[in-house]
């Protein structure tokens, strides 16, 4: 038996050939099903509406306009009915903050990908700093992490042009950083072995401007088992810094100075801490405890020293945050003269400014941060934008509001984005469920205060991975396709995420990756004892990680819910790391090619794990063609197997979209209703039979 591409199949799994992407048996099912979908929950009045509101919602001008500062500029990238593909502009902050603000349009997509007759999604700029005469534009073909990078000139307005000393890159996940005007470090897709296991760049090479990619000079090269290398290049004036950084595993990188004479110094930190440099100082943030100097310094704290010291072997340092059982590091940030903190208090923000000063670091209360609201710091920019800094907060039923401020300073308002539903009577609850092993697991639950005490209809998300704390904000397509409704929401922090520091994610990695699953069916099980629900009317939805999530609650805890949404989800967890860009997270989940390590994983891969003989609830299964991070084949496959096993599920792929599933607001409108049309008519409705 034989794929498309003529590499031979594995005969114990009859539906690899689903793992061919673009072929177009493979399309024609997904296709097949996609109708099935959108017959059963897209030709209904209420899902058109549901659709038309999100849509609206999502290309209304009244929402926020997020900036990214450069100095004078604020750039956005926006999208709007108009402009369904997008606008890349910028203004000034003074007009910024009008309540109409005047915009500097830089490129417009939409027309862009019309006279070059292809289907561009924006993937991002990076601008020189500090004449911001120039950017490097990367663009994607539907959305895939793979894109073209392109030199733009912001003077003329124009895509400078290869044939004349342009920068650009053919389709690849590449990485490119500027050094100056006629230079840039580079990596990318240089042909056979250029590339890790993980489809990333394994070579970091020095390009100058005029010349051949191919006369690119190799400054690094890393091992094909890596996740990624990549070079880069610090403009402070006064400190100045070329560095490589070398990704061994998904959580550990090496980090390399480079020294006057070309060769390269080795910055002697744990490899899977985070570090970070500004003028004169170094951070070091711990994800294990790190003995040093005498002295020991627990996981998940953040230390500060002089960097040239340390540089001469010294390991004094000072302590910036230490973590506790309630409390940890969400976040930080330089301005010019202060270091910005974010900390998560059992899963709600605080701000802390600390100063560095002769005597030590003086800390205080940056500002305060409204209960159940997640409060971010953005737009520091320490180069160009003194001690300024702006802050965005949200809740769950609390339209985003954005201010501005600097240390020392006031707080202004500077936007308020309107609500896009009825919020009057929802309130927001913190729970704790009790785990296996005993630990507390906290999640939210938003829900009407005139309930009554009545179990209602309920849908829980959850991740469960990578570090990737889950914080409280708004959800305008929640709100309208649920909470309206009279449902219940609810947000899981489980561990695998950073809500209580590094270890709440390391204690769960590889052998104890069965405590995430055990920890979300916890609080299931504490909705139900709380009254709050039932497993008939319980739902849960997760994507990616939490597709794994939702694979894993379907085939291990089946009879604790009534409906799962599983999107761009990994579930062969026997072939993940062969697919894409699988091999980069072994170091999450293990590496099935090692019987030890396969020993545990084929305990819960959802795909090796379905049964013809169980009672599963009805599932949606949702991803996208052109994901090239989590490969289509797995949501195909999972399809392919409950439909022979004969459970009731259905399948829907977006042609476009990547890893997020939607390219385009349209695409993301309709993907958020086919959600909520779905869990209300399997939660509300009582409808779980197939058409």
């Amino acid at each position: 038996m034989w794929s498309m591409t003529g590499a031979p199949q594995n005969v114990t799994d009859p539906y690899l050939w689903l793992e061919e992407v673009t072929d177009d048996r493979a399309l024609d099912w997904a296709r097949a099903h996609n109708e099935v979908v959108g017959r059963r929950f897209a030709a209904t009045e209420r899902f058109t509406e549901l659709e038309r509101r999100i849509l609206d919602m999502l290309d209304t001008d009244t929402k926020i306009a997020y900036p990214g500062r450069r100095g004078q500029w604020l750039y956005n990238f926006w999208r709007d009915a108009a402009h369904p593909r997008g606008l890349w502009r910028r203004t000034t902050f003074a007009e910024y903050a009008k309540e109409s603000p005047e915009w500097d349009v830089l490129i417009d997509l939409d027309a862009l990908g019309a006279a070059e007759s292809e289907n561009w999604v924006w993937g991002g700029a990076a601008v020189l700093r500090p004449e911001q005469s120039r950017a490097l534009i990367s663009l994607s073909r539907g959305g895939a992490d793979a894109k073209v990078v392109r030199e733009f000139d912001l003077e003329t307005r124009q895509f400078v042009d290869p044939s004349e000393g342009g920068y650009y890159l053919p389709e690849a996940k590449s990485e490119i950083r500027w050094i100056d005007i006629d230079s840039v470090y580079v990596g990318t897709d240089f042909g056979p072995g250029s590339l890790t296991d993980s489809g990333y760049p394994r070579i970091a090479k020095r390009w100058l401007r005029g010349t051949p990619l191919a006369a690119a000079e190799t400054v690094f090269e890393g091992e094909a088992t890596d996740v990624a290398v990549s070079a880069g290049y610090d403009r402070t004036p006064g400190y100045e810094r070329h560095f490589v950084g070398r990704a061994t595993d998904f959580f550990n990188e090496e980090v390399y100075l480079f020294e006057e004479d070309g060769s390269l110094r080795h910055l002697d930190v744990p490899t899977d801490a985070s570090e970070s440099w500004y003028k004169d100082w170094l951070l070091i943030r711990l994800k294990s405890p790190w003995e040093v100097g005498g002295v020991s310094y627990p996981a998940g704290a953040l230390l500060g020293t002089d960097f040239a010291a340390f540089l001469d072997g010294e390991r004094d340092f000072d302590v910036l945050f230490t973590p506790d059982a309630h409390t940890s590091l969400h976040g930080y940030g330089w301005t010019e003269n202060h270091l910005l903190l974010i900390t998560l208090q059992d899963v709600q923000t605080k701000l802390h400014v600390l100063t560095p000063g002769p005597n030590g670091w003086a800390v205080e209360p940056l500002a305060d941060a409204p209960p159940m609201a997640t409060t971010s710091v953005m737009n520091l920019d320490p180069l160009e934008g003194g001690d300024e800094f702006m802050l965005n907060t949200s809740g769950f039923t609390t339209p985003a509001t954005l201010l501005a401020g600097s240390v020392g300073g006031t707080t202004t308002r500077l936007k308020q984005e309107p609500a896009f539903f009825d919020a009057e009577g929802v309130e927001t609850e913190q729970f704790f469920a009790r785990s296996d092993d005993g630990t507390r697991v906290p999640y939210f639950v938003i829900r009407h205060r005139d309930h009554d005490g009545a179990p209602g209809p309920t849908v829980m998300s959850g991740y469960g991975g990578f570090e990737v704390s889950r914080t409280p904000a708004y959800s305008g397509a929640s709100g309208m396709g649920w909470l309206e409704r009279g449902g219940t929401w609810v947000m899981t922090n489980i561990r695998g995420g950073g809500e209580y520091g590094p270890e709440w994610h390391t204690s769960v990695q590889k052998a104890n990756r069965h405590k995430v699953y055990e920890d979300f069916a916890a609080v299931a099980k504490d909705l139900v004892a709380r009254g709050i629900t039932t497993p008939r009317r319980l739902g849960a939805v997760g994507g990616s990680n939490g597709g794994l999530l939702m694979g894993v609650m379907l085939t291990r805890y089946p009879e604790l819910f009534g409906a799962i949404v599983c999107q761009v989800p990994l579930l062969d967890m026997k072939r993940y790391h062969l697919l894409l860009a699988g091999a980069s997270w072994m170091a999450e989940y293990g590496d099935p090619d090692k019987p030890e390590e396969w020993e545990y994983i084929s305990k819960y891969s959802p795909y090796q794990n379905a049964r013809a003989d169980a009672d599963y609830p009805p599932i949606l299964i949702t991803t996208s063609t052109r994901d090239d991070r989590v490969h289509p084949g797995h949501a195909r496959k999972m399809a392919a197997l409950l439909e022979e096993q004969g459970h009731t599920f259905w399948y829907h792929e977006n042609i476009e979209g990547g890893h997020g599933g939607a390219a385009d607001n349209k695409q993301m409108a309709f993907q958020a209703a086919l959600i909520y049309e779905f869990f209300t008519q399997m939660l509300m409705e009582g409808r779980t039979g197939e058409e």
